[in-house]
């Protein structure tokens, strides 16, 4: 996300709004046979006089449907990219303005859709990159005269861990090797001297352009793009190496898959490389701190939309699957998702957004609520829901700290600031604030599951971290400026409400063996 004060923005930071989820499947009954396939009826002249966009088809079947619809694919003015046959996703560029509409007349085809409004050849976001506070020399030199010897130097400034009881779980283990992270996000700077100890290069990809490149480095953010992705590696695995920062899980390893375009757009297209590349290279669990672009909401009702959320429904199912828990961030609008009416006036963020009344349970923000996702909210120094957080009883999983405004939740000395303190770009340390930062916190409590509990399903290891959460009850009133104005109401009992889901999550009990 981008930061306190700014809107939604391409990665979760402050504010954002995210998703309900999506039953849509991938091999429907009655799916046709290749022999039963053919082409779509060319058109008379095919047009190629149009911006070149990138789409999704999404097919019936796997390889027997994939090359028919390829001579379709063609023959509506498309070159396919790479097809995706384990989950029935082909990625194309065209340049017909009717590609979408000539190729669902395909047999075999379920949905396809561009996946942006802008052409591959423009972009432009400012919103990415721009919510840091910076760390001051000062502080940094006070936290390191009070860090006891079991501390890393930044440690003191970090009221984050102890939180969660991840100081105390750092005394039992640090988590295990063996267990793999994947960011998916902006690109993880692996250089950083507190990343490089635990990183995982051979589970590392550039994923943008929906194909992965696994040129040495590719999944590093490029000078001028946004250390999201770098903050977000740190808060779930910064090594306990006598330098910096402490990760939640800091004996864990940690893998960069860039999804994000230089200008922070992260497409359908690219997601749904993500989270194939982390289900075939052994990650564990992902953590998505953002949501797919352009559209905060995308409805299913209209069908390029469609089919954008069906393509990434397939994509993180696959990955559960394969043995994968995906983790991601509520959004910091301040959205009620289990609201009957939200407005979204941000969509479609590449080209001119505009007003629409959107229902979330036909309008979904992905992949965080997508089937079978952990979707987090996040909490401040005080342990209450943040000022910009997303709530929403039925939508929150889990609840951890994401930071608030110093002023709104003020941390426990020698802690200074309400925001999260993690890495950044060239081996250097800052504050962000938002689910973005909340999502990689319970991501951490996960490694340490799986660290505890190697053979456990993702099932298994999501059902342990609802249960091994700490209940907390609703926050009512919830005036968190102290203007005399209820912000957001929260419903529901201790065990399971709208602001913190189970509860705050809990990684002192995630490495106890049981």
């Amino acid at each position: 996300m981008a930061h306190l004060g700014s809107r939604r923005g391409r990665v979760l930071a402050l504010p954002a709004g995210l998703a309900l989820t999506a039953s849509l499947g991938f091999l429907p009954s009655g799916a046709a046979s290749a022999a039963e396939l053919s082409d779509a009826p060319a058109a008379a002249t095919v047009a190629t006089n149009g911006e070149k966009l990138s789409y999704v088809v999404n097919i019936e079947g796997g390889r027997w449907t994939s090359a028919s619809v390829k001579k379709a694919i063609a023959a509506a003015g498309g070159e396919v990219v790479i097809a995706y046959d384990q989950i029935g996703v082909i990625v194309v560029h065209s340049q017909n303005p009717a590609f979408a509409q000539e190729i669902r007349k395909a047999r075999g085809v379920v949905s396809a859709g561009a996946t942006r409004g802008a052409p591959l050849s423009v972009q432009s976001d400012n919103s990415v990159g721009g919510g840091s506070e910076s760390l001051s020399a000062a502080e940094a030199l006070s936290a390191a005269a009070t860090a006891s010897d079991d501390q890393d130097p930044l440690e003191p400034l970090q009221w984050d861990l102890p939180a969660i009881k991840a100081d105390k779980a750092h005394q039992k283990t640090l988590g295990s090797s063996r267990v793999t992270v994947g960011v998916i996000d902006t690109g993880v700077d692996d250089t950083h001297p507190d990343l490089a100890p635990n990183f995982n290069a051979a589970a590392s990809a550039n994923c943008v352009t929906g194909k992965p490149d696994t040129t040495p480095g590719s999944w590093r953010p490029n000078p001028g793009e946004s250390d999201h992705g770098t903050h977000v590696a740190g808060t779930i695995a910064a090594a306990k190496n006598g330098v910096g920062v402490t990760g939640v899980a800091p004996g864990v390893k940690v893998s960069g898959i860039k999804v994000s375009t230089p200008d922070g757009f992260f497409y359908t297209e690219a997601v749904v490389c993500g989270f194939v590349w982390a289900a075939e290279h052994g990650v564990d669990i992902t953590n998505n701190s953002y949501y797919t672009d352009p559209w905060m909401f995308a409805c299913k009702t209209d069908e390029d939309q469609k089919a954008l959320v069906e393509a990434v429904t397939r994509a993180t199912r696959y990955a559960e699957k394969k043995g994968t828990v995906n983790v991601a961030a509520a959004g910091n609008s301040r959205f009620d998702l289990a609201a009957d009416e939200i407005l979204d006036n941000s969509s479609p963020n590449d080209t001119t957004p505009g007003d629409r009344v959107i229902n979330p349970r036909e309008c979904l923000d992905y992949p965080a609520q997508l089937p079978g996702v952990v979707t987090v909210s996040a909490t401040g120094a005080k342990d209450l829901k943040a000022s910009y957080s997303n709530y929403g009883l039925g939508v929150i999983d889990v609840a951890a700290p994401g930071g608030d405004r110093t002023e709104y939740q003020t941390p426990d000395a020698p802690a200074v600031n309400g925001r999260i303190l993690s890495t950044t770009v060239n081996g250097g340390y800052n504050y962000k604030a938002g689910t973005s930062m909340a999502s990689p916190h319970a991501a951490g409590v996960l490694a340490l599951l799986k660290s505890t509990h190697p053979k456990a399903s993702p099932a298994a290891l999501k059902a342990l971290l609802y249960a091994q959460a700490d209940e907390r009850a609703c926050t009512n009133p919830y005036d968190i400026n102290g203007d005399g104005t209820v912000d957001a109401v929260c419903e529901g009992g201790k065990q399971k409400n709208g602001f913190y889901g189970a509860g705050l999550v809990d990684a002192l009990d995630a490495v106890r063996k049981r």
